[in-house]
């Protein structure tokens, strides 16, 4: 049976230091849904898959079919899950079309989005510099896979991005993979390296074109970018992926939705 409330006792010798510190209490829905994003990040149920019904789950964690209910909202609401009428809730999974462009917010000023057309410059292994160590929580020197990509609206190049992985998580990944795979690249991380993104945080600052880059996305030097530097997490917080991307705004703009 789940505990009501997760805060330790104290002891006697810590008790005193303790005593302004409010308890700190986890709703039992909370509970449950921690120890569904556990199984998810343990692959008991893949990207895709059906996962067991709300009355199987509440058998399963001797708790109410509400408290359950509560849970999955919750995980359906952050893209963790996906309820389908009629047919229940599954893992969500970055090779549905809603899901393939989530993380990118970049939007023609006018007209209809198209899906961009990407292209790996390049694709090699090398030690991770200080900061992106730092950022992907580990240590300076530890191998990194670093990809430079082109993305292309319409034949327009559009963003630049550098992409730095754990090199111990995305082991074999090659050029020669990247150049053959045509689907989202989330969606390849996905299946043939079992690292789902689930969140990222991102800072956005104006920047000016250096030469190389403008020469790639086809700007004078010196032209406004956009640079949107993100890092995307999986299950548990952990870090997986620095991105930093520098997006041409004349015809688009980035777009993001509050709530």
């Amino acid at each position: 049976m789940l505990s009501r409330q997760m805060a330790p006792a104290d002891t006697p010798a810590d008790a005193p230091a303790r005593a302004s510190r409010p308890a700190v209490f986890s709703p039992l829905y909370r509970q449950i849904k921690d120890l569904l994003v556990k199984s998810l990040d343990q692959g008991e149920w893949k990207p895709g898959e059906l996962i067991p019904s709300e009355i199987e789950l509440a058998n399963r964690f001797q708790v109410s079919q509400g408290t359950v209910r509560k849970a999955v909202d919750e995980l359906a609401a952050e893209n963790l899950l996906v309820r389908r009428q009629g047919k229940g809730t599954f893992v969500a999974t970055h090779h549905e079309p809603r899901a393939q462009f989530r993380f990118l917010r970049v939007v023609p000023d006018a007209g209809e989005s198209a899906p961009p057309h990407s292209s790996f410059l390049e694709c090699r292994r090398l030690r991770a510099p200080a900061e992106i160590a730092r950022q992907l929580e580990l240590r300076t020197g530890d191998a990194v896979v670093y990809l430079r990509r082109l993305l292309s609206f319409g034949g327009d190049p559009i963003v630049l991005e550098d992409i730095w992985l754990p090199g111990t998580v995305f082991k074999g990944l090659t050029s020669e993979r990247l150049a053959e795979y045509k689907g989202p690249l989330y969606g390849l991380f996905e299946t043939e390296f079992g690292t789902r993104m689930i969140r990222a945080k991102e800072e956005l600052r104006a920047v000016c074109a250096e030469r190389q880059t403008a020469q790639l996305l086809g700007v004078a030097e010196r032209s406004p970018l956009l640079l949107v530097e993100r890092v995307s997490y999986s299950y548990g917080d952990r870090p997986v992926e620095v991105r930093r991307g520098l997006y041409v705004t004349e015809h688009y703009h980035y777009r993001n939705t509050l709530s």
